[in-house]
C-alpha cells in the first residue's frame, strides 16, 4: 500500500494541505454528484408518470436514506479509526479493521432491510401517506430492501479507501454505479424495447441491478488491487475487539445519520397537510438540494482521513490549517449555489413535473432555503472532524441540535403560522443557526487541541 500512495494518493501528512484536501474532495465531489445525479433522474423519470407516483417516491427518499445511513456510519467509523492506524503506520491493523468493518456494515443493513420490508405499512401510513399511495410505495420498497445488502460494500468499501487518501477509486465506483442506473431507468420504469413496463417497481430494480455492479468493482479493488482485506475466518475475539472500537463511533453516527432522514420523514408529515402536489414539490426540493450539497459534503469527506490521519500524528497545526480551508471552502461553495438556484429555479423544477401545482411550490423551496446551504456546511466539516478524532457524541451532538433543535421546531412553527412559504424560512433559519454554533464549538476545539496534544517523538 505505501509504494502505491506517493503516485496515486496525496500525502495528507506532509503535502500542501489545501491541495491535499482538494485532492480528496473533487474526486469526493464527482463520485457523490453521480449518486446523487441518479436519484434526480429517478425522480425526473418517476414524474412523467403522474403527481402521484412521484408523491410516493417523495416519501420513500427518508426511509431509504435512513437505511443507507446505518452502512454511512459505519463507513464513517472505519474511516476514523483506518485513517488514524495509518497516521500511526499500522498498516496490518488498518486491513483488519477494514475487513471487519465491512462484516459490521453486512450485519446491520440485513437486519434493518429485514424490519423494513414487513414494516411497510406501518411506517409509510405514519408518514402520512393514504393506502393508494402505500401501494405505490410497496412497489418500489419491496425490491429495494431485497437488493440493499448489495450496497455495503461499496459503500463501507469506500470509506476505507478514503481513509487511505485514495478518493479517485471510490469516485469511479459511484460513477459506474451512476452510469449503470441513469440507463437501466426509463428501460424499467417505461418499458422500451424487450423491457416490461414496471414504473416505481423498475426504478427500485434499475437501482438495485447498479448495487450489484459496484459490489464487484469495489470487492476487487479492496481484494485484490490494495490488499485491504484479510481473506480468511477471522478470530472472533478480534472481530469483537474490531466492532467495539467501530461501535463506539459508528453508534453515534449511524444514530445521528438514522435522524437526518428521520427528521425528514417528520418534515415531509407536515407538508402532507397541505396535499400530495406539495408532498411532491417537497421531494423534487430534497432532490435538488442533495446535489446542492454535494460540494459541502465532499470537502466534509474530505475532511475525516486528513484530520484523522494527522490526529493520529499530532500534527495539530496541519489540523488548524485543514479546517480553516474546508471551512473557506464549503462558504464559497454554498454562495456557488445559491446564485445557481436562484437564478434557475423555475426552469429546474418545470423539468421534473408539468403539474401547475407542483412545479411552482418545487421552485419556491428552490428559492427560499439555498442561502442556507454554506453556512451549513460548516457544521457538516466541523462534525466529520469530531468522529474523526475520535469524538463521536460531539458530532453526534451537533447533529441532534440540528435536526431537533433548530430545523424540525422552526419548519413546523412556520408552517403553522406562514404555510409552506414559513416552513421554508424556518428550514433556513435552522441550517444557518446549526453552521453558525459549530463554527464557534470547532474553533475552541481547536485552540485546546493545540495547547494540550504534544507532538510525536522524532525518529
Amino acid at each position: 500500500m505505501k509504494e502505491r500512495r506517493s503516485a496515486k494518493r496525496p500525502d495528507l501528512l506532509n503535502g500542501p494541505v489545501g491541495g491535499g484536501i482538494l485532492r480528496m474532495a473533487v474526486p469526493m465531489l464527482i463520485g457523490i454528484a453521480a449518486v446523487m445525479l441518479f436519484t434526480i433522474v429517478d425522480t425526473y423519470f418517476v414524474g412523467q408518470l403522474g403527481s402521484e407516483p412521484l408523491a410516493a417516491m417523495s416519501f420513500t427518499f427518508p426511509i431509504t436514506f435512513m437505511v443507507m445511513s446505518v452502512v454511512m456510519g459505519i463507513g464513517q467509523a472505519s474511516s476514523s479509526v483506518i485513517s488514524r492506524a495509518i497516521g500511526a503506520g499500522d498498516m496490518e491493523r488498518v486491513r483488519r479493521l477494514t475487513t471487519h468493518s465491512l462484516l459490521l456494515a453486512l450485519a446491520l443493513v440485513v437486519i434493518v432491510a429485514g424490519v423494513g420490508l414487513f414494516t411497510i405499512d406501518l411506517v409509510f401510513g405514519a408518514m402520512g401517506a393514504t393506502p393508494d399511495l402505500i401501494e405505490m410505495v410497496r412497489q418500489y420498497m419491496v425490491p429495494w430492501y431485497l437488493g440493499v445488502g448489495m450496497i455495503v460494500i461499496p459503500m463501507a468499501g469506500n470509506s476505507a479507501m478514503r481513509a487511505t487518501g485514495d478518493a479517485k477509486t471510490p469516485m469511479q465506483i459511484m460513477i459506474i454505479a451512476g452510469v449503470v442506473n441513469i440507463a437501466l431507468d426509463p428501460l424499467f420504469i417505461f418499458g422500451i424495447g424487450p423491457f416490461p413496463r414496471l414504473e416505481l417497481q423498475g426504478a427500485a430494480i434499475a437501482t438495485v441491478v447498479s448495487w450489484v455492479v459496484t459490489f464487484v468493482a469495489a470487492f476487487w479493488v479492496l481484494a485484490k488491487r490494495d490488499k485491504m482485506l484479510e481473506l480468511k475466518v477471522p478470530r472472533i475475539a478480534q472481530v469483537l475487539s474490531s466492532w467495539k472500537e467501530l461501535l463506539y463511533i459508528g453508534v453515534p453516527a449511524a444514530a445521528t445519520n438514522v435522524l437526518v432522514p428521520f427528521s425528514t420523514a417528520i418534515l415531509t408529515r407536515i407538508v402532507s397537510e397541505h396535499g400530495h402536489e406539495a408532498v411532491a414539490a417537497f421531494g423534487v426540493g430534497n432532490r435538488v438540494e442533495a446535489l446542492s450539497l454535494v460540494g459541502c459534503m465532499a470537502l466534509a469527506t474530505a475532511v475525516a482521513p486528513f484530520m484523522g490521519q494527522n490526529f493520529g500524528a499530532r500534527n495539530c497545526g496541519r489540523m488548524q490549517e485543514g479546517m480553516t480551508f474546508a471551512i473557506k471552502s464549503v462558504l464559497g461553495w454554498g454562495a456557488f449555489t445559491t446564485v445557481l438556484l436562484l437564478l434557475g429555479a423555475g426552469p429546474i423544477a418545470a423539468a421534473f413535473s408539468e403539474d401547475p401545482k407542483v412545479a411552482p411550490l418545487a421552485a419556491h423551496y428552490m428559492r427560499l432555503i439555498p442561502w442556507s446551504y454554506g453556512i451549513l456546511g460548516i457544521s457538516l466539516a466541523v462534525s466529520s472532524m469530531f468522529n474523526a478524532v475520535n469524538l463521536p457524541m460531539r458530532s453526534a451532538v451537533l447533529v441532534l441540535m440540528r435536526l431537533f433543535v433548530f430545523s424540525v421546531p422552526l419548519a413546523y412553527l412556520g408552517s403553522r403560522f406562514g404555510g409552506l412559504t414559513g416552513m421554508f424560512v424556518g428550514m433556513g433559519v435552522g441550517n444557518a443557526s446549526i453552521g453558525v454554533l459549530a463554527y464557534f464549538v470547532g474553533r475552541r476545539f481547536m485552540q485546546i487541541t493545540e495547547r494540550e496534544v504534544q507532538p510525536l517523538p522524532a525518529t
